[in-house]
């Protein structure tokens, strides 16, 4: 089975609000979709977390290096494109493509071998994982109201990032997470996403440390990003004073980038997103080098339906994982793929048995959102 064929779709007209300064315009693009076609007349499908110029850009570089190749041999071809771009980008715009097209290439060989990507990945430790419902931060009135929204859909377990969360005071912060533990209940989990990543963050670990005091006061789960992404040795001295678990790794790119945080242990959970850092390939290899050395791997998933799909099979192929990032109420997420995705009776979302991914896209909303 040869690959003849790759072609971009790009995601507009529903853009979710990031949390960043000045909102989102929900026609600003920033997901991609790429298809993997080969010459049996199966297709995959993966996501990317980039525009589609960028995308269109690195295939102008990958494709040479694509074409012709087999389909069934995912993880060595995305590791040949990315070896082969090693003067022309180390990360980055081309690794997010590198990213869907490993996506793809995984969903390709499953549909290929009629098995799920799960199984491919080495085999399935569970058949459910646990969703938690991924929402920006608001004012305590809409704050409340949202988050009964997602007990309500029957989460059990919320995170809450951005906006104003360390970026009013630490009295307000406070406010926020007293009044979401107060509204959930005991038996919620919540998580906190500071958004350490944003533009010139200003807050240091004495900040981080005392907001994870807080934070283990009210039950928090784990906090993230309270740090700019790439301060190892702050997030090793914040996790060894935290009370709750220290996460951080969304915007790394490569296997190399996440090395030192593991392996000096600076976080429990590291947080890759699979459109962006690699792909299922890279994310297996993580998440095997995160259990050796006692890290969980909770994938970052602010991106489509896809993404949560391929989430869901690396999870599932991996020993030790507990969570998966589900962003409610975004199109792009919950209405892109068939089946759609459905928490059962106990909040949990079962991981795809059919061949490849699992899902197919939904020919009406591509239509709808990318034209």
């Amino acid at each position: 089975m040869k690959i003849t064929e790759i072609r971009s779709i790009a995601l507009r007209g529903a853009t979710h609000d990031h949390g960043w300064p000045g909102g989102t315009d929900p026609n600003v693009q920033y997901n991609t979709l790429v298809e993997v076609r080969a010459d049996e007349g199966l297709t995959g499908i993966g996501s990317c977390y980039t525009t589609r110029a960028l995308v269109e850009g690195s295939l102008e570089l990958l494709r040479p290096h694509l074409v012709g190749e087999t389909g069934l041999e995912p993880e060595r071809v995305s590791e040949k494109l990315r070896q082969s771009m090693f003067w022309l980008g180390r990360g980055g715009s081309v690794e997010h493509t590198i990213s869907g097209i490993d996506i793809a290439l995984w969903d390709l060989f499953g549909k290929a071998l009629g098995q799920p990507v799960s199984r491919l990945l080495g085999g399935n430790y569970r058949d459910r994982i646990k969703p938690y419902a991924s929402m920006l931060f608001e004012e305590p009135g809409l704050l409340r109201e949202k988050l009964v929204e997602q007990i309500e859909r029957g989460f059990r377990a919320i995170k809450m990032g951005w906006r104003p969360f360390g970026r009013v005071s630490r009295a307000y912060d406070e406010l926020l997470v007293r009044t979401a533990r107060d509204t959930v209940g005991p038996d919620v989990e919540l998580m906190v996403d500071a958004g350490g990543s944003e533009q010139f963050w200003p807050h240091s670990v004495s900040w981080a440390r005392e907001t994870a005091k807080m934070l283990g006061e009210y039950g928090v789960t784990w906090f993230e990003e309270a740090l700019s992404p790439d301060d190892v040795e702050g997030f090793r001295e914040l996790r060894q004073s935290s009370p709750v678990l220290i996460a951080t790794g969304e915007v790394l790119t490569r296997r190399q980038s996440f090395q030192p945080f593991i392996t000096s242990r600076a976080l429990d959970i590291i947080q890759p997103d699979l459109t962006k850092c690699g792909g299922l390939s890279e994310g297996r290899r993580l998440g095997w080098m995160a259990y050796d050395h006692g890290v969980l791997l909770v994938p970052h998933g602010w991106n489509t339906g896809v993404g949560v799909a391929a989430d869901l099979a690396l999870t599932a192929a991996l020993p030790v994982a507990r969570w998966v990032e589900f962003q409610t109420g975004v199109p792009y997420v919950e209405e892109l793929v068939q089946p759609r995705f459905a928490l059962d009776a106990e909040g949990m979302l079962r991981v795809p048995e059919g061949p490849g991914l699992g899902i197919d896209l939904n020919p009406e909303a591509v239509e709808k959102y990318s034209r």
